[in-house]
């Protein structure tokens, strides 16, 4: 994930570089339940309004927990699925919390009502993220329910009125790309603290000349907005936080602009963009399933590192006997094609290696979801 706005705070008030930061253990995404009163077209989890066998008992939830306490797990995004209908889902935040995890939730929006918007304050999340897709219509055709986008802007505003931090997440594609500028102005007249844009990677673009590349142009032409707009709010002391994921190569993107915009500052920027570190997957970042599947994070659900109810996460997550956790951890990572000769390795990491998995085969393959040129990933 990466952390656009403090960056851009960096740029307008910078701080001393300080030592980069080591977590013990990885935030956590995990999927509570696969049931969902949505069909979402880019549902990762494949999730429907069912029940799904073999999902974990509260008990052997409550197991998992004390071991990633003790591995010292710092973060848990509770996830689904909507969690919302998990039938346990306020009792397992509120242990959570209780435990000292910082405790984030990820829902679609359209559960939170005032029915239980009480119950939901009083658990204290420290984030509720909501995906929307666009505005209205657009948002309700991807969610495949009419009126969902009017349920989901309902829960967003119940959230506000409490006091409850909450973010909008917008999933980038062909299809909603035209909405994007009135996304981010919904962000800021609605007043919604935070703004995460996550990119759906298409496949199969690994040969195609990515300065003529529809799709890379309109992804670099969404970046151009966001840092001018991110850079704005800032400016006007608005203070939103935003971050994007699913694609490191935003960093790199970034500094080149930052070189245009800032240049006495690209020196120091590239630095504390270094010390980050880009693509976590399998390091600082983890996930469980459902069904207790361990992934190294959630667009790897076809690959299982172990399950929790045979192991504890933190035994799965440390054994380097898996040729892909092994390389995935592995500094540098064991990157071929353009990737093994881009100059950013250090920044972005290799970026998605799901991504080059799924089309070449191959997870070390270069990342066919990459929009910058060839000139851009040379040395400036």
């Amino acid at each position: 994930m990466f952390r656009l706005s403090h960056y851009i705070r960096e740029l307008l008030q910078p701080t001393p570089l300080k030592p980069a930061r080591k977590p013990k253990a990885p935030v956590v995404i995990w999927n509570l339940i696969r049931r969902c009163n949505l069909t979402c077209k880019h549902c990762y989890t494949t999730s429907a309004d069912i029940d799904f066998p073999g999902e974990l008992s509260l008990d052997e939830i409550y197991q998992v927990m004390d071991d990633l306490h003790d591995f010292q797990v710092p973060v848990l995004i509770l996830s689904g699925g909507e969690p919302l209908l998990h039938p346990h889902i306020f009792a397992i935040s509120k242990r959570a919390k209780s435990m000292g995890f910082y405790v984030a939730l990820s829902s679609n929006g359209t559960l939170i009502n005032t029915q239980n918007i009480e119950r939901i304050a009083e658990i204290g999340y420290q984030y509720i993220g909501i995906s929307l897709d666009g505005i209205g219509a657009t948002h309700d055709q991807f969610r495949q329910k009419e009126g969902s986008f009017k349920a989901a802007m309902a829960g967003i505003r119940l959230c506000r009125e409490h006091g409850i931090k909450a973010g909008v997440r917008f999933t980038l594609t062909q299809d909603n790309a035209d909405d994007f500028q009135a996304i981010l102005q919904l962000v800021e007249q609605e007043q919604i603290d935070k703004f995460y844009l996550s990119h759906l990677n298409y496949g199969g673009r690994g040969n195609r000349n990515r300065k003529d590349d529809a799709f890379f142009n309109m992804t670099r032409e969404v970046m151009d907005l966001l840092f001018e707009t991110g850079l704005r709010w800032e400016q006007q002391g608005l203070h939103k936080e935003i971050v994007t994921g699913n694609n490191d190569a935003d960093a790199v993107y970034f500094l080149h602009w930052v070189h245009r915009k800032f240049p006495q500052q690209a020196q120091v920027m590239q630095q504390r963009l270094q010390q980050w570190g880009g693509n976590a997957s399998g390091v600082n970042v983890a996930n469980i399933d459902n069904l207790g599947h361990v992934h190294p994070d959630t667009f790897w659900w076809h690959y299982d590192l172990g399950n929790v109810k045979q192991r504890p996460f933190s035994e799965i997550w440390q054994d380097l006997s898996d040729p892909l956790i092994a390389g995935l951890k592995a500094s540098p990572r064991p990157l071929k094609g353009r990737c093994s000769t881009c100059a950013w390795q250090a920044i972005c990491n290799g970026n998605t290696r799901v991504r080059a998995e799924q089309v070449y085969g191959d997870p070390w393959q270069e990342d066919p979801g990459c929009y910058l040129t060839e000139a851009e990933i040379s040395d400036l």
